[in-house]
């Protein structure tokens, strides 16, 4: 993925997908080796098994790729984005049921992904049963691996695992490591956390050893700043356009985001507006590489810094009426008929919070409502946590059951996963209000209002 310049031109930059940009790399340097304590010497030469061997020898080679200092001690709970039983994931699979029949665990009870599929509320047809069945034919040895190395049960699985109801949400300045972009994405920016952008299976190899390398995102130097974004809108930005450009222009170098403040009472970010980040978070996660944002005022490292984090000579990027138009022009229809009508909404990805579910809830219920309608035209797969369900439920029973009449499914799986599942992409013409799924799947972006409306009347106004 190559990045654009101010002038709309390539940079150069390419993405490593770690959030350890390559601003700085030497080509041609002699490998690095960083310094291993004692102790960290006897795990690498097998003093406490070969296990403990093996994945220690994974996570030395991971940070001497990146030139990492050293290894740190690692703290909070870990998340974790194996979350799929396919068959590429065999051998991975295989590893860590070794390190499960040794004993080992996380250094403490950990998070994980949503399951990519759900077979009650969702895939209960033949077609989506004949592909997860042909998919997914590890999942239950992944699910099995990780109920012994330390995670919850599957109600908690969930890509937001810092909302209230997971609780996965470590103190600013916690050395982690996670992996899932859009978690990664929201505990370095929202959470002040520490921890880069890991791919699948870096999590648990760190997560069992306690330990990760240092380097990028977890250093001070790999937090600062390189880009300046400005954003200008007359009203409430589109959250999910602005961080698709935003992605789009940084790639995975770490902007400072201002104009974002007022949305934010107090410069606080509360269970009733972290969605909004979310949502952009995520969209410069996803079109992008972006494992770290700052928001002047709003998060940690910017409340504490201000705009020290930015580095000297640092590129400007304004997003005003026009910018923001211009983003959502590029949304392709990719439909492949281009000008059908909806069969199906996609809410929630990342997973809705509690505040979201209830938010989407009236406003389609009242849509009705006011269209003197009890049921949608066409039906709306809400995702969240089981815990954020069972709340709703509890808090909101006449809204819950209304939603149900509707036509609105609740669900604990992954939506993405469902976006790309073999023949999905052929069958359904989605619409969602995710800029995240937007990105991964065929399904077309629409605002919230603009979403409603379709999901009411059936078809995507002019």
């Amino acid at each position: 993925m190559q990045g654009l310049g101010p002038d709309g031109k390539p940079t150069g930059q390419k993405a490593t997908y770690t959030g350890a940009s390559q601003w700085d790399a030497k080509p041609g340097a002699a490998p690095h080796q960083m310094t291993l304590t004692r102790e960290e010497q006897d795990i690498l030469d097998g003093k406490e098994g070969e296990e403990k061997a093996k994945l220690m020898k994974i996570v030395v080679a991971y940070g001497n790729a990146f030139g990492a200092e050293k290894l740190v001690a690692l703290g909070g709970a870990p998340h974790s984005n194996m979350y799929v039983g396919t068959e590429y994931m065999r051998s991975m699979i295989a590893m860590f049921d070794e390190c499960a029949e040794a004993g080992l665990k996380a250094y403490a009870p950990y998070t994980v992904n949503p399951r990519p599929y759900d077979l009650y509320n969702v895939n209960n047809n033949v077609e989506d049963m004949e592909q997860i069945y042909e998919g997914y034919k590890l999942q239950r040895e992944l699910d099995w691996v990780h109920a012994r190395l330390g995670a919850p049960d599957l109600n908690f699985r969930s890509c937001a695992c810092y909302l209230d109801e997971i609780g996965n949400a470590p103190e600013p300045g916690t050395y982690v490591a996670w992996a899932e972009s859009s978690a990664v994405n929201f505990g370095n920016s929202a959470l002040g956390i520490r921890t880069n952008r890991n791919g699948a299976g870096m999590d648990l190899l760190s997560a069992i050893l306690g330990k990760a390398p240092l380097f990028g995102l977890m250093t001070d130097d790999g937090r600062r700043a390189k880009w300046l974004v400005e954003v200008k809108t007359t009203n409430e930005p589109d959250w999910g356009a602005v961080g698709t450009g935003i992605g789009t222009k940084v790639v995975e170098d770490v902007p400072y985001i201002t104009g974002l403040e007022k949305y934010f009472e107090g410069g606080k970010v509360t269970a009733d507006n972290l969605h909004l980040l979310k949502a952009m978070g995520s969209a410069t996660a996803a079109s992008g590489a972006v494992g770290l944002y700052h928001v002047e005022g709003v998060t940690p490292d910017a409340r504490e810094k201000g705009r020290d984090l930015l580095v000297e000579g640092y590129q400007t990027y304004v997003i005003d009426d026009a910018e923001q138009a211009r983003i959502i022009k590029t949304f392709p229809n990719l439909w492949p008929e281009k000008d059908a009508d909806p069969t199906a909404a996609f809410i929630g990805c990342p997973h809705n919070s509690y505040f979201e579910i209830v938010k989407y809830g009236r406003l389609i219920t009242e849509a009705l409502d006011k269209a003197g309608k009890k049921e949608a035209a066409i039906p709306i797969y809400m995702f969240c946590v089981n815990p954020v369900k069972r709340r709703l439920v509890a808090d909101e029973g006449e809204l819950s059951s209304k939603m149900t009449q509707a036509g609105v499914r609740v669900t604990n799986m992954c939506a993405v996963s469902y976006a790309g599942m073999k023949g999905v992409a052929e069958r359904t013409r989605g619409i969602t209000n995710s800029a995240k799924t937007r990105t991964y799947s065929n399904f077309r972006y629409l605002p919230d209002d603009i979403l409603v409306e379709a999901i009411v009347m059936g078809k995507i106004p002019s």
